[in-house]
């Protein structure tokens, strides 16, 4: 169990990505290389996942907090995809709490981490803690005594670290009041940047706000601790008067100055990174950032997840795609893909929308992507009538899933 969901930060192994990479005909980037291009973060590996949550207790309050966990763990348990929990106590400080659990994979965990369930469930807790920090591993190795718990003998690892950079992305989204799109869109495009510096380690590297309808996506790149730059935030006195100027046009109702409506709000507005790949790099001055919403249907959300995951990580090294790179951010049946796109994007619109074609291990260019993509999208809600093979059916759908962009701000990375 969590209290405090932030980011997901697991990733396809590289050996997977190798075999893709040879099933293509591509060559296969070295470990040296792959700092500047291919997948860093995937929830689609299938990998175990080992969430580590450390808690600050009220002084005087371990009771209390012990009491809350039994009332609770029985219902966490049985969570589709939970497979166990421990709960600890540091040796030197009565107040520090260490509760680890492990799940079958990233996928189960993050379906419950971001819903009203995981709220409910949890709220016990709250009023005995003080502050708290989560984070997220994919399991990659493992060494067990003898003779090895049956559970997890058979269990599959990763066989290769991913390889990245020291940046963490994540989203929020929320929906505004029919009508004050103009007012909100102005709100987000005039406020007043927060300083970059977080401190030694932390810096906000790139904040990125978008619109489609009512519906508003907020991206965010941070070099180092993602809830300490958000917290950081938090507190600028320029992010916090746009905060509340927003307040009245907000769908869902919230006070931030209420701990547990503040947690409600940003629970249900998370879109977690669930895919992220990069490519070679790009001109900077012809490089567009482009956010699409794709129009899933109703229960496709997380199988549409993770075909763009698929399409994006198989496409990295193709040498005519524009795409630099690309983050696929989901939950329930939300889907938003950010692009860096070398050039304009309407000219590839296949590679920007992650709905090309690739080839097969004999080289020969199929459709089976796009055909599950048909599938898996209401087409006909964005206004395509027609196979996605065409490219003018893909003009069309780029068209219908391209969010106004409100605002892009970049700091340096030192």
């Amino acid at each position: 169990m969590t209290v405090s969901p932030v980011v997901a930060t697991d990733a396809v192994s590289a050996d997977a990505l190798s075999t893709q990479a040879a099933q293509a005909g591509k060559a296969v980037a070295t470990p040296a290389a792959a700092e500047a291009g291919g997948v860093s973060i995937s929830a689609f590996d299938g990998a175990r996942v080992r969430v580590v949550l450390m808690l600050d207790v009220h002084d005087g309050m371990q009771q209390e907090f012990l009491n809350a966990y039994e009332r609770i763990r029985d219902r966490v348990a049985a969570v589709p995809g939970h497979v166990s929990d421990q709960l600890c106590q540091s040796l030197e400080n009565p107040t520090q709490w260490l509760l680890t659990s492990e799940w079958e994979s990233a996928a189960p965990f993050l379906a419950w981490v971001n819903s009203d369930e995981h709220l409910d469930t949890v709220e016990p807790l709250q009023d005995c803690v003080r502050d708290t920090r989560s984070l997220r591993y994919s399991v990659l190795r493992e060494t067990l005594g003898e003779p090895a718990p049956a559970a997890q003998a058979g269990a599959e690892l990763r066989s290769a670290p991913r390889i990245g950079s020291n940046v963490v992305r994540h989203a929020l989204t929320f929906t505004v009041r029919p009508g004050s799109e103009t007012e909100v869109a102005r709100l987000l495009s005039e406020y007043v940047s927060p300083d970059a510096h977080v401190d030694e380690s932390t810096r906000l590297l790139r904040t990125s706000l978008f619109m489609h309808g009512n519906r508003i996506v907020r991206a965010v790149e941070v070099r180092g601790d993602l809830q300490a730059a958000l917290r950081h935030v938090a507190r600028q006195p320029g992010v916090r008067a746009v905060e509340d100027a927003l307040d009245p046009h907000l769908e869902q109702e919230r006070d931030l100055r209420d701990p547990q409506s503040a947690r409600r709000f940003f629970t249900r507005a998370a879109m977690p990174a669930v895919h992220h790949v990069a490519a070679r790099g790009g001109t900077e001055a012809r490089t567009q950032r482009v956010a699409l919403l794709y129009p899933a249907r109703a229960g496709a959300g997380p199988e549409l997840a993770r075909l763009l995951a698929r399409q994006d990580a198989a496409a990295a090294e193709a040498p005519d795609s524009p795409v630099l790179a690309a983050t696929v951010f989901h939950r329930d049946d939300l889907v938003v893909r950010l692009v860096d796109v070398d050039g304009d994007p309407e000219e590839a619109p296949a590679f920007v929308l992650g709905l090309h074609r690739l080839p097969d291990a004999a080289g020969a260019f199929g459709g089976s992507g796009v055909a599950v993509a048909e599938r898996l999208l209401d087409t006909s809600a964005a206004g395509v009538d027609g196979p996605l093979t065409e490219a003018r059916n893909l003009s069309l759908l780029l068209a219908a899933t391209r969010m106004t962009p409100l605002t892009d701000r970049r700091s340096p990375a030192t």
